[in-house]
């Protein structure tokens, strides 16, 4: 592309989408998060970004999706997907961050000197699919995207309101026609070709459901449910806060065509003045431990809480004394682990490996568990999916969740292909457990987390051993817990090693931990800067709640006096 058709980056740039701030904003562990206000050139930049990773990739539709996840409604950002539907490509990250960050002026040589570096042959044809969630400034930084995309001669396909993983899903869909078609919802196609240009699987004049998103994970996990009678303690009726968010959205068009298997109860729609994630949702339901305003309760209900954009979920349940108990990423972690090894065993597979990835947030109760009563090895990455999903892939079936529930199952070629043959060729009990294990396969998105997808297959697997809620709580107990934020100058003063379980700098700060952890039975901390928010992030277990509160903010007025606190001390809760 030569120099005098770059001209409309700046055009475009000055006229409807100026820089108007100084203030630096970084590529972090999911993408750009700030203040709405800040981030409309900065989407504009990483539409055009998008267009120059789709020609790196020789024309593969690269995603664009604005949100900003469990943020308050203030908040948005936008995270580019790679063609797999996986997260940007990390060494791209560093590219996205000088993009968005130079002047308007200096734009279209950065552009060019970006074309350049990473050999992109700007003549082939660029794909972009862009979604967005519901907040308010949705819509302008989604125009923003587009503009970018046009800049660079790229097409662009607006899905409008989505749930983050069901774009990740397009777009691994519209580069590999085998996992499904890249719609949210299907219709009957009755002509010759697919509707992207593809040939049609089963060849041409066929006709046939596509397999889009709804279809096939809500059809796999109604051909599972018509295998697993409902029994023991499971009630087939799930409470859902939806958090104000688009997951709840979903679920409501979702919930019609269940045919009774689930019967789902939704609050927190986005009705009645509530607001996004405000005292609701996962990450409030997590950090907080206290339930979502909003949602009617009754003793061992059953509660799922949804994140704003529909890529985390905890479970819940207060008890006839009111007390909170909550079954987070590490419990849903579990649950799918011990029922796929169940499986597996029944199915007489001993090839096949399958491991666990947690990171550090992950209870010390949960990683025992694993190891000791499950026989499951466990993997301890860097906080963010995206470090989490690169080390399940070295799994034959990989399970990896955050403690604030994202998470997912992936599954290799091998395994795939394994388990289908034993479904078609194996003995009666071996061909029940694969038939199992291919329908709960199919539930899964493996692209990325996701809120609707991990459901079915938690409800799946409670249906199957007739669990409640308080039944899957015994498996395990969790050590008590506390995570606090501080406010401090610069969040990157902080730097950690050992999977971020172990404070580098600043000098001191880690001894100081140490010293404070060793005066509590059972005591574990870390600190950790945060990747979404100009924030330290600080976790401590202890024996007791009172001592996990107590050791938090210890440690947290350790890193305020260390790391450049800014604002109040942290103080006792």
């Amino acid at each position: 592309m030569p120099p005098s058709s770059l001209r409309v980056v700046y055009a475009f740039a000055r006229e409807m989408h100026p820089k108007t701030t100084d203030v630096f904003i970084q590529y972090g562990t999911a993408g750009f998060r700030t203040k709405a206000s800040l981030l409309e050139h900065v989407v504009y930049r990483m539409g055009l970004l998008a267009v120059i990773r789709s020609r790196v990739k020789n024309g593969r539709t690269i995603g664009m999706m604005i949100t900003a996840s469990h943020n308050l409604e203030p908040d948005n950002g936008v995270k580019l997907i790679d063609p797999e539907g996986e997260m940007l490509e990390e060494s791209w990250e560093a590219i996205a961050t000088r993009l968005a960050n130079v002047s308007d002026n200096d734009l279209e040589s950065t552009t060019a000197e970006v074309i350049k570096e990473v050999n992109a042959d700007m003549g082939l044809k660029a794909s972009v699919f862009i979604g967005m969630d519901t907040r308010y400034t949705s819509p302008r930084l989604a125009a923003a995207a587009v503009h970018g995309v046009m800049a660079l001669k790229g097409t662009a396909k607006e899905f409008g309101i989505v749930t983050t993983p069901i774009l990740h899903y397009c777009v691994r869909c519209r580069n590999d026609n085998t996992y499904g078609t890249p719609t949210e919802e299907g219709q009957f196609i009755m002509n010759h070709n697919h509707p992207y240009g593809e040939q049609m699987p089963d060849g041409p004049k066929s006709s046939r459901m596509e397999t889009c998103y709804y279809e096939k994970i809500v059809g796999a996990f109604k051909n599972i449910r018509a295998k697993l009678p409902v029994h023991g303690s499971y009630n087939t009726t799930l409470y859902v806060d939806g958090a104000n968010g688009v997951g709840g959205k979903k679920l409501n068009i979702i919930k019609k065509s269940l045919d009774g298997e689930l019967d789902l109860v939704l609050y927190n729609l986005g009705g009645n003045g509530g607001k996004l994630n405000l005292n609701c949702g996962a990450d409030f339901v997590k950090v907080s431990q206290k339930p979502p305003v909003g949602v009617e309760h009754a003793p061992f209900q059953r509660v799922a809480s949804l994140d704003g954009d529909g890529d985390r979920i905890v479970y819940y349940y207060l008890d006839d004394k009111n007390q909170m108990n909550l079954l987070d990423g590490d419990k849903i972690a579990t649950l799918l682990a011990s029922y796929i090894t169940e499986l597996l065993k029944a199915c007489e597979v001993t090839e096949l490996k399958l491991g666990l990835v947690q990171t550090a947030y992950a209870n010390g109760a949960s990683t025992r568990y694993i190891t000791d009563d499950l026989k499951v090895p466990v993997s301890c990455v860097k906080t963010g999916v995206k470090h989490l999903h690169h080390a399940a892939l070295s799994y034959d079936i990989g399970v990896y969740f955050e403690a604030n529930g994202h998470g997912t199952v992936v599954y290799s070629e091998l395994a795939k292909r394994t388990i289908r043959k034993i479904a078609q060729e194996g003995e009666p009990e071996q061909r029940k457990a694969a038939q199992l294990l291919v329908n709960f396969i199919d539930i899964t998105n493996e692209t990325v987390g996701d809120a609707i997808s991990d459901l079915f297959l938690v409800e799946t697997v409670l249906c199957a051993r007739g669990l409640s809620a308080r039944a899957w709580m015994t498996a395990y107990t969790d050590l008590p817990c506390r995570q606090l934020k501080v406010t401090v100058q610069d969040r990157n003063v902080i730097s950690t090693a050992d999977a971020e379980r172990t404070c580098t700098s600043p000098e001191g700060l880690q001894s100081k931990v140490d010293e404070l952890v060793a005066g509590y039975k059972s005591g574990r901390a870390f600190v950790r800067p945060s990747g979404t928010e100009d924030v330290v992030r600080v976790y401590a277990e202890a024996e007791t709640q009172e001592f996990a509160d107590q050791l938090a903010t210890e440690v947290a007025q350790a890193v305020y006096d260390l790391a450049g606190g800014v604002g109040d001390r942290p103080t006792p809760a």
